[in-house]
């Protein structure tokens, strides 16, 4: 290097140690070597411009009209979807099956994933509406839609996860893990974009909120902050490999409520209209209708009381 300063810093040494570190010590690369990554600040932007089009008088432009509404949709949905469409197949080349394969041959998958994407987002703007509707049902001081979109965390994060998960059964899981990322940073609510969520959902408060990837929740299913369903341990093969995609997460049956600092650890059910206390940890099934607290379980219907396995009653 002709400059002098170089030298004083040592930077020819530096930069020979980082790449022995890059291609023979430390490799991080992909196995065939240097390759487009999906663009973080492309995604947040793609992200953005969805959330315009699905709520456009939220997140659109300000001076949208009756009459000019229709036209901002359908433009901006268009660069959208022609951006969305690079970064899937961008994603697509670190699937195992397409490592090898040419841009040109990837280029009409993309299209084609990014076209029932797209196809996709009316339904999962109803599903949205639902979970806001949720919010303003259940949170006596929700005053109005409007503060739910703009102010709650939980409604961003399920936003986000809503349009990761069709990106996920669509097979572009990298993309999705990308976009529910972006959400847990800006909220704390960490969500796999394999769970699946059913309608009318809805996370008070948020912060620390934890979701496994094979995690199962049905309809009208509250959360409060802190609450975590993980997975109660992670099987390994005999060369001590973790074992990826078993069902290890909880399944949450409809009309469940589960309060702040509740964890439900492994592949057990709670059951329809049950209510999980706070900082409860449970890590086997509950009925239908049952009430559990750090001091007790209640089964609905019956009114009897029967102690929580593993502690006595207080």
């Amino acid at each position: 290097m002709s400059n002098p300063l170089s030298r004083h810093w040592g930077l020819d040494r530096i930069v020979a140690d980082l790449r022995a570190s890059r291609e023979e010590l430390h490799r991080t690369r992909h196995p065939r070597g240097i390759r487009e990554l999906p663009s973080r600040r492309a995604i947040v932007g793609i992200v953005e411009n969805l959330r315009a089009v699905l709520f456009p008088t939220h997140y659109g432009a300000p001076d949208l009209t009756d009459e000019s509404v229709d036209y901002y949709v359908g433009h901006t949905l268009e660069s959208t979807l022609r951006l969305l469409c690079e970064q899937v197949l961008r994603a697509l080349r670190f699937l195992p099956e397409h490592t090898d394969a040419p841009r040109a041959e990837l280029e009409p998958l993309a299209f084609e994933i990014t076209r029932a994407f797209g196809a996709q987002l009316p339904g999962i703007r109803e599903m949205l509406v639902s979970d806001i509707q949720a919010a303003h049902a259940g949170d006596p001081a929700a005053q109005h839609i409007t503060e739910i979109l703009l102010c709650y965390p939980g409604v961003f994060a399920i936003m986000h996860h809503r349009l990761a998960h069709a990106l996920h059964l669509l097979g572009v899981p990298l993309l999705a893990r990308f976009i529910n990322e972006i959400a847990h940073s800006a909220t704390g609510i960490d969500i796999h974009p394999g769970a699946q969520i059913g309608r009318s959902f809805f996370i008070d408060h948020g912060t620390g909120v934890v979701i496994g990837e094979t995690a199962v929740i049905g309809e009208r299913v509250r959360l409060y902050q802190a609450v975590t369903l993980g997975a109660k341990s992670f099987p390994a093969d005999a060369d001590g490999a973790l074992v990826k995609g078993r069902a290890r997460h909880p399944i949450v049956e409809d009309d469940v409520v589960i309060y702040a600092g509740a964890t439900i650890l492994g592949r057990v059910t709670i059951g329809r209209g049950s209510v999980i206390g706070g900082n409860v940890w449970l890590t086997h099934s509950v009925a239908p209708g049952t009430s559990v607290s750090q001091g007790n379980v209640r089964e609905g219907g019956r009114g009897d009381e029967a102690e929580p396995r593993g502690r006595g009653r207080r």
